[in-house]
């Protein structure tokens, strides 16, 4: 894949907790009303890991997905349903799996102010899925994934970035190929940095993805030296943000970074008004909000001065040609490569482990993803599988690696630069790795 890349190691940059047995991870007791309302966080010495001998699968493996359809992050969804039916297309024509064709079944998981995700996972269920693809917003798979998991399924969201996952007490049963916003926020926050902006602001919106992610920015910026200014956490249901605006306009930063989703198309014709808009500062935005703008806003209100980050890849001409045949209309490619290989990666799983059932292909998806023969597709990667070989996918979101508590070991950050006429291109990635060693 051709794309310049920066390589960054996170260290223990991201701290991932105790892994239990069975790769299971376990969140942190502390109460954080920006979770969607989740309270049932354990600490690692509360957590049990939950057995699930009644979960035995039918043979056929059933694919669900929980994708947004409505809501604010609903220019997600094309990309993400569009890579997810490829995957299973590209499966079946490879033999499907466990000898049979792989179901897809479609839902809405809505967002966070909306309550279609919880009943979205109840139809899932009744259909029999095995796995759940899905959810791309961090609250809303906040509000399922106990509901999710504690069925034996599956939940492999190829968007979730809170950190909050990373130690969350799942049964070993989430995975997500989307990174930590902790390499996220490093990694724009270099980019705010390698810019030459001393000073700068930030607008988040109040849930569990804006708070996490302004603090990881925030965090990397003053330990480059620079200062925050003013940091504001809004509420992203508010019919108006010029108080908001008006706080950081009075602060005066030399950058802007917005941490947002729908409510953008809101906050940055404000920002122009009150004078601090692409314009005057550089504004930088996030893959809640990196979206084409051009049917939004004037032509010429963003340009240079705005920049995005993107966990994962920018896709390539061949994924893209490939989403084409079953969306030709697709303008946005965001998560189409990590939804993709999240699927394929459990079609595998469910190889290895003989079965669909999916706390059996839970315990197999570390091991098809590496430390393996190589493989690139998933007829590839079956061959070896049935040859008796062990194998270590690699696909279009390049190597996941995963670690124990689910995590993928390596990802990608992309920046995105937009253009006068409110569209975005690739600038260039930045590879982040977490290695085995650092899970304690």
């Amino acid at each position: 894949m051709n794309r310049p890349t920066k390589k960054l190691r996170l260290g223990t940059a991201i701290a991932v907790g105790a892994v239990l047995a069975l790769g299971a991870s376990c969140g942190s007791d502390k109460d954080d009303s920006a979770s969607g309302g989740n309270d049932d966080k354990k600490s690692s010495e509360d957590c049990t890991v939950k057995e699930f001998p009644d979960v035995k699968g039918d043979g056929t493996f059933t694919v669900g997905t929980l994708l947004p359809q409505t809501g604010s992050l609903a220019f997600l969804g094309p990309p993400e349903f569009a890579a997810v039916e490829l995957a299973v297309n590209d499966m079946n024509k490879a033999g499907g799996v466990l000898d049979k064709k792989v179901k897809l079944v479609n839902s809405d998981s809505g967002d966070a102010q909306n309550p279609i995700a919880s009943q979205s996972v109840d139809s899932l269920i009744n259909k029999k899925a095995d796995v759940v693809v899905g959810a791309a917003s961090s609250s809303v798979s906040l509000l399922v994934i106990d509901k999710i998991t504690s069925e034996g399924m599956v939940e492999m969201s190829p968007a979730n970035t809170s950190d909050q996952f990373s130690t969350y007490c799942d049964n070993g049963l989430y995975f997500r190929t989307a990174p930590p916003d902790t390499l996220q926020g490093r990694v724009l926050a270099d980019t705010i940095i390698n810019d030459g902006n001393a000073t700068v602001g930030i607008m988040a919106l109040q849930d569990a993805y804006g708070t996490g992610l302004a603090d990881h920015v925030e965090e990397n910026v003053t330990a480059a030296n620079a200062d925050v200014v003013e940091k504001v956490i809004y509420d992203p249901k508010a019919p108006s943000y010029s108080t908001e605006v008006s706080s950081i306009k009075a602060a005066d930063p030399e950058a802007i970074v917005l941490i947002g989703f729908d409510e953008t198309k809101k906050i940055i014709p404000e920002l122009v008004k009150q004078g601090i808009g692409p314009a005057e500062k550089k504004i930088y935005l996030v893959d809640g909000n990196l979206s084409d703008f051009s049917k939004d806003f004037e032509a010429g209100t963003m340009g240079p001065n705005v920049k995005g980050s993107l966990p994962g890849v920018a896709a390539n001409g061949e994924l893209k040609k490939k989403l084409a045949t079953v969306n030709p209309k697709l303008k946005d490619w965001s998560y189409a490569a990590e939804s993709y290989d999240g699927t394929v990666l459990m079609g595998l799983a469910a190889i290895a482990a003989d079965s669909d059932a999916g706390p059996a292909l839970a315990k197999e998806l570390v091991s098809v993803s590496r430390d393996g023969t190589k493989c690139t597709t998933f007829k590839e990667c079956k061959d070896l599988l049935v040859d008796g070989e062990d194998i270590d996918y690699d696909g279009f979101s390049g190597p996941v690696d995963f670690l124990p508590n689910g995590d993928p070991g390596t990802a990608y950050i992309g920046i995105y630069q937009y253009k006068p006429d409110g569209t975005y291109e690739f600038v260039e990635a930045s590879q982040g790795e977490i290695s085995a060693d650092d899970v304690s």
